[in-house]
């Protein structure tokens, strides 16, 4: 039985494919559309009072965004996240996201977002608002790094993180944890300590996997999602 798509009413707009698209998008990372949901375009079209054509864009750009897998055969769904998928994503953010981090607060960079995202997150109603408080936290962590293009690709993962989240804290609700080390994370930027705030959260992501998705050793004792 498919998901419904909640409190969506067709208006007017300017560019109905970034309506449908904004909507899919929220949709999908708050569950109303879980993993390996099928995305029917004349049944969306109708939902949204569009015609098929903004919808399919809406789904190519979505499938570009890593949200949506699109098949020739089986049409679009929604991307299901497993180890590998999750490990994909983290490992990218590992590599890029502690050093933009560093990168912030060297530059002193004003970090109120990221203060504002954890009090959302605290008072979140539910996981939906609480996974999208997350991804607004870290996004604030970055933002500021000085570097356009490090931003830009650490804004290209954003989505497809948040759905890991989403995902993960559906079998192990850990957001308590993640939280506590939130706030650890922006009480040592807070300090000026870049390296010290830069290590938190290195730490951070790898753990959130290894919570999320229990990870294999392999003969070599190197860990593998």
């Amino acid at each position: 039985m498919r998901a419904p798509l909640t409190g969506l009413a067709p208006v007017p707009v300017p560019s109905r494919t970034q309506y449908v698209m904004e909507h899919l998008t929220h949709a999908i990372l708050t569950g109303q559309l879980p993993p390996g949901q099928p995305l029917v375009e004349t049944e969306l079209a109708a939902r949204f009072g569009v015609s098929k054509t903004p919808v399919r864009e809406a789904l190519k750009t979505l499938a570009g965004r890593g949200l949506v897998v699109m098949s020739e055969y089986k049409g679009a769904t929604v991307r299901t996240v497993d180890a590998s998928m999750a490990r994909s994503v983290y490992d990218v953010r590992l590599l890029l996201e502690p050093e933009a981090l560093r990168r912030t607060v060297t530059a002193k960079a004003d970090l109120a977002g990221a203060r504002a995202a954890l009090e959302r997150a605290d008072a979140a109603a539910d996981r939906a608002d609480r996974s999208l408080a997350n991804r607004d936290f870290h996004r604030a962590l970055y933002l500021s790094c000085g570097n356009p293009l490090l931003t830009r690709m650490l804004d290209d993962l954003r989505d497809q993180a948040a759905l890991v989240s989403t995902v993960a804290w559906e079998a192990v609700p850990s957001w308590e944890h993640e939280a506590a080390e939130h706030r650890e994370i922006l009480a040592r930027a807070l300090d000026g300590d870049a390296d010290g705030a830069a290590s938190l959260l290195r730490d951070h992501i790898e753990g959130f996997v290894r919570r999320a998705f229990p990870a294999v050793e392999n003969q070599e004792g190197q860990v593998q999602a």
